[in-house]
């Protein structure tokens, strides 16, 4: 009779074990995996690791009583190596989650692993709305913005201030097809017109032919389709044959204040840009940005604060589950609003998509800036539901209509 009753006794305890709190390896370990070398260096870089690390710092060290570490690693914009980093960091190293993911080639490769591991991957720094379309994961969130709403923000404010001749100055990857598809659209849409494209490599430092055939075209509106170094040197080289002084404008589809900062107000000045987050807009930004400069001499933009978001609603989602098993985090991260110094009301959609407001900003002149940083001026708020594609009309095959 004990007998029976110690089995019975033990066969209850292994039953309730699921409803414990439960971390596999008894760590919570998150890759940052991204460019820390090359053209997004600054754009995310080991600026979105020291994000992450105080991220993980703010909220204890811990979650469900268990240690919290973030180890990173530089993909180098090649798709293939992040492939291999991601395999090894699953299979051996035990990570949990993979976070970052600058350049969307390099994204889309490995939320296809992480699909594959039936792990989490959280996107802040690559743009293509492919990841939550039509290769969205159960397990992938898309997080800081992407190319939707960056061409309904700066798209759509330059169309509405009479530029609809359009000219793209395209990176020939999946990220500067997206951004350049996104808002050739959007702008037709409202009237405008497409009246050419060129391609360039990746890390391009010659623009010269590019820009002259932009500068042919006559288009109003120049859409620079690329990030980072490439935009900025588009952007300098572009003065150099007075596209602007002849009347042409540039739009800088992708541009955050880590690549104003690097130009300098004198030649960014002007620029109209979309970001999901700006460190002085209230009280809440400027407290995290000034901790954030006191550790990187520098002020977060959005794929650095996005990166902060992602880890803490991460780790947030991890205790509500009670544990870090990715069926039960995954369902947590889409059912948890967002409400931290990222984003007021957040959201996230059956496609994983976070939908949040974004900025319309205008780059101040040196006249304007009152301190270091102090680089931009609100132009409008553009509510979440406006910058982003609904997850029915997305073309993720996981919606249900």
């Amino acid at each position: 009779m004990r007998l029976l009753t110690l089995i019975s006794t033990a066969l209850m305890a292994s039953a309730a074990l699921p409803a414990m709190a439960q971390v596999s390896d008894d760590v919570v370990k998150i890759g940052i995996l991204n460019d820390q070398s090359g053209v997004y260096a600054d754009f995310g870089g080991k600026w979105s690791y020291e994000a992450a690390r105080m991220a993980v710092e703010d909220y204890g060290g811990k979650v469900l009583d268990k240690p919290v570490e973030v180890i990173t690693a530089d993909h180098q914009n090649k798709p293939d190596i992040a492939s291999n980093i991601a395999r090894q960091w699953y299979d051996t190293e035990q990570v949990d989650a993979i976070m970052e993911l600058t350049t969307s080639s390099v994204a889309l490769a490995v939320q296809g692993i992480s699909t594959e591991k039936k792990k989490i991957d959280i996107v802040t720094g690559a743009a293509t709305t492919a990841l939550t379309g039509e290769q969205c994961s159960p397990y992938g969130f898309h997080w800081a913005y992407d190319t939707h709403a960056l061409a309904v923000g700066t798209g759509g404010a330059l169309v509405e201030q009479g530029g609809d001749t359009w000219f793209f100055l395209t990176a020939d990857y999946a990220f500067g097809y997206s951004l350049e598809e996104e808002t050739g659209n959007f702008a037709k849409s409202k009237g405008g017109e497409v009246v050419g494209a060129v391609r360039h490599p990746l890390a391009t430092t010659d623009f010269s032919s590019f820009l002259l055939q932009a500068q042919a075209s006559g288009a109003k509106v120049i859409g620079l389709a690329n990030a980072g170094l490439d935009t900025a040197n588009a952007i300098k080289q572009a003065a150099e044959f007075g596209i602007v002084a002849g009347g042409q404008r540039m739009a800088a589809l992708l541009f955050t204040l880590a690549e104003v900062h690097g130009l300098g107000l004198e030649a960014a000045q002007g620029l109209t840009l979309t970001e999901g987050f700006y460190w002085d807009r209230n009280d809440e930004s400027r407290e995290f940005a000034r901790r954030y400069f006191e550790r990187t001499k520098r002020m977060p933009n959005m794929v650095q604060a996005g990166t902060y978001s992602a880890v803490t609603q991460y780790l947030k989602a991890i205790e509500k589950a009670g544990t870090d098993e990715t069926e039960a985090v995954a369902k947590q991260l889409h059912e948890m609003p967002v409400n931290d110094l990222f984003a007021e009301n957040g959201k996230v959609g059956a496609n994983g998509r976070m939908i949040h407001d974004m900025y319309l900003m205008e780059v101040k002149t040196p006249d304007e800036s009152k301190e270091p940083w102090d680089y931009y001026k609100v132009l409008a708020t553009i509510p979440g539901d406006e910058a982003y594609i609904k997850p029915s009309e997305s073309g993720c095959p996981l919606v249900t209509q």
